[in-house]
Order: C-alpha cells, then structure tokens, then sequence
C-alpha cells in the first residue's frame, strides 16, 4: 500500500512534468525496491533509458518485468491497465521499480508504470484552458487569513478592480518556487504563506458581481519588477548589469534557461502607454487609478470597447486571452541582442540579495510605461518614493 501511494504521488506531479527522479534511500537498503521517475530517452527489448534530474540511468528489463499505464487524469494505480512493452515510447514519463545491489547497479526492473506524453499533454491541455476560463489573477493587497478573505487588486490597462477571494471546501493552495514561474515548479503551501504585494492566480468561480471570487485552488508567489538601463552585458556568464531606475545603484540580472526574454514592439508600447496616459485628448490618468475608471459598458479614448476595467490587460483574466497570450507572440531576444544604453525592465522572485536577481521575464522596449510611470508620479507631486510600474505582460506567470 505504501509503494502504491509513492508511486501515485510521483506519477501526479508526473502529470506537470515536473520531478525526474525520486530514490528511496536505495544505499541503505539495498534490498529494497526503490521508484526512479524521469523521461524515457531510449527503450528495447532488454533496457530502458531515463532522463532524471540526477542525470541518465539504463535500468535493465526482463521476462518478468510488468508494464502498467497509469492515467493522467486521475493517476492510482487501482485503475492502472496492463500494457505491453511496445506501447511505451521516447518521451514518455515512467515510474519504474527497480532494486539496486549493494554496488548501487540497477537489477531488472519490477515493474515499469507508464503515463503517455499525448496523455500528460491532454491533461495540460484541459488544466490551462480551465485556468484560462475559469481563472483570475492579480497582486494580493490584504490577507485576512482567520476569515480566509484575500484581497486581489487585478490591474488592466486602464483602471484596477478589487476582487474579495474566500475560499471553498478541500480548498489547494501552491507557492511558486525561487526563481520560478512554472505552474508544476509550485510546492505545497497554506493562506498564512500569501503576503500582501504577492502576485496570486485563483480557480475557481467569480460573483455575479465581478468582484467576489470562490477559489477552489490558489497558487501566489513574491515576484518583483525592477527597470534600469543597461550598463554592461557578459554573454559568457549571460548577466546584464544596470542601473536601477529605483535604487540609481547597479543591479546584475542573472539569465537563466527558463527566462523569458521578449522585445515589446514599439508601437504597440506607444499604443499601450497611451492607453495608460488616458489617450490621446483624454487627460492623463495615472495607471491603476480607482478613482476615476470609467465604467462597465463606458467608452472613451482610453476605453474605446467600453470594457470594464482591470480584466482586459495585464495579466489573464477568466474568459479570453490576455496581455500573456500576446506576449508569445512578441520577438524573442537574448542577452547579446541588448546594448549599453538601452532601457529594459525585469521580473523577478523576491529574494535576500539586494544587488543580484535572476530574471523571470525581461522586456526591452519599455521607454513608453517608464515615461507614463514618471508622468504619473510628477501628476501626483511626486509624492511617490517609488515609480508605479504597469508594463503589460511582466507580472504574468504561468498556469498548468
């Protein structure tokens, strides 16, 4: 029984593609069957290749191995189906039970649980589609965790609306990891974890109202936006140094191979900004302004779809694509296409060092909200200590 809940729980993180390889202190008991989890990379008649995140391991196969195919769905081995070896292919996810040796060299394997790659993709398929629709997603404002009342203040490109969040019964909250933006990175968390300033997505299903939220599952995450102007980029290393707009102090920015790098094209950030500004011959209105969006079902210059505030840009929210979707579609770039001079803005997970992060998104071609940010700030008195950065699509993060 306890092998059957091991082997469930790895074949539903599986689901997301996440874990590679999962040992069961297979030194100290070297008896013992333990489940290595990973990718298939190569398969025949007598071994099985995987790709864990330890690296590559051949497990040998034989006569007596069992091949089972688990669902993607709902992932138990009491509904699991006996397959034949043939039907596993490259790409696949694994579970395979296998017993080591006292030189820690693999015996042939138990047992192999199989979970599809079209399987897993359907189910991905199915999730971030339901995230889409049924979905929302803004910056955590207040968090009453006695009540289980949390505050989201979603921003578009004109306006923000509040939207209260309770939760329901057998309710899931995630935490994205360090660094992370991945849905299947996240890791198991509670209400007491979600801080204001969090940037949080909810499923679930909205008021009719629009402004309550009954969420079936949360995952939030401490994400940052820093901009600044490059100073020096080393492709080596890949790092770009800036000055920080903020801060006027050099800020590294770490590129990893998950960061997404985009050029924002520049019309479009005219475009967008101006939107912000309030449009043109529509008076400036600073972005994120409550107290004066226009309403649901208003037109103006700034609204011309007379769409009601905070669901139409930023990040998605429940029902059509968003500022996300059309970020895929701007040009991709890398470190060595910036230059000395150019202005760049960058998100990241809020961390201890105060001089290095490590880039979630990074957009070039942000001079038009950087100019709509200090034009709010002067309308305001420059009462703010620091700039209210709206750049469409940097504060977006990923769904299954």
């Amino acid at each position: 029984m306890k092998k059957n809940r091991i082997i469930a729980a790895v074949f539903f993180v599986l689901a997301f593609g996440t874990i590679s390889c999962v040992f069961t202190q297979a030194a100290a008991n070297p008896a013992k069957p333990v489940i290595v989890s990973g990718d298939v990379s190569a398969i025949d008649a007598a071994h099985i290749a995987i790709n864990t995140k330890d690296g590559s391991m051949e497990i040998p196969l034989n006569a007596k191995t069992e091949y089972k195919r688990v669902s993607a769905e709902k992932p138990s081995l009491s509904t699991a189906t006996v397959v034949n070896l043939d039907e596993i292919g490259v790409g696949d996810k694994v579970a395979v039970s296998v017993i080591f040796d006292a030189n820690k060299k693999p015996q042939p394997a138990r047992a192999v649980y199989l979970m599809t790659k079209a399987d897993i993709t359907q189910r991905q398929t199915k999730e971030s589609q339901e995230w889409k629709t049924r979905g929302i997603a803004g910056r955590v404002t207040t968090v009453d965790a006695l009540a289980g009342k949390i505050t989201v203040e979603q921003r578009g490109l004109v306006g923000s609306t509040n939207i209260v969040v309770t939760p329901k019964e057998n309710i899931k909250y995630l935490r994205y990891a360090p660094d992370s933006v991945k849905f299947s990175e996240a890791k198991e968390s509670t209400i007491a974890e979600i801080k204001p300033g969090d940037m949080m997505r909810a499923l679930g299903d909205r008021g009719a109202d629009g402004t309550t939220f009954a969420a079936e599952e949360i995952v939030s995450g401490a994400f940052q936006t820093h901009a600044g102007t490059v100073k020096s980029i080393d492709t080596t290393k890949n790092e770009i140094v800036v000055s920080d707009l903020a801060t006027k102090k050099d800020l590294t920015i770490a590129v990893i191979p998950t960061s997404i790098l985009k050029k924002f094209p520049e019309d479009q950030a005219q475009r967008m900004a101006q939107f912000q500004m309030g449009g043109q011959g529509g008076g400036f209105r600073p972005a994120g302004d409550r107290n004066n969006p226009p309403a649901a079902g208003q037109t103006n210059a700034a609204n011309p779809a007379g769409q009601r505030p905070g669901f139409g840009g930023g990040m998605r929210g429940a029902g059509g694509a968003g500022i996300d979707d059309m970020l895929d579609r701007f040009p991709n770039i890398t470190a060595a296409d910036l230059k000395a001079g150019d202005v760049i803005a960058v998100s990241s997970t809020r961390g201890s060092s105060l001089d290095r992060i490590t880039a979630i998104k990074l957009l070039s071609g942000v001079e038009p909200f950087l100019r709509a940010a200090q034009m709010s700030a002067a309308q305001q008195g420059g009462q703010r200590r620091q700039l209210d950065l709206n750049i469409p699509g940097l504060d977006g993060f990923g769904t299954p």
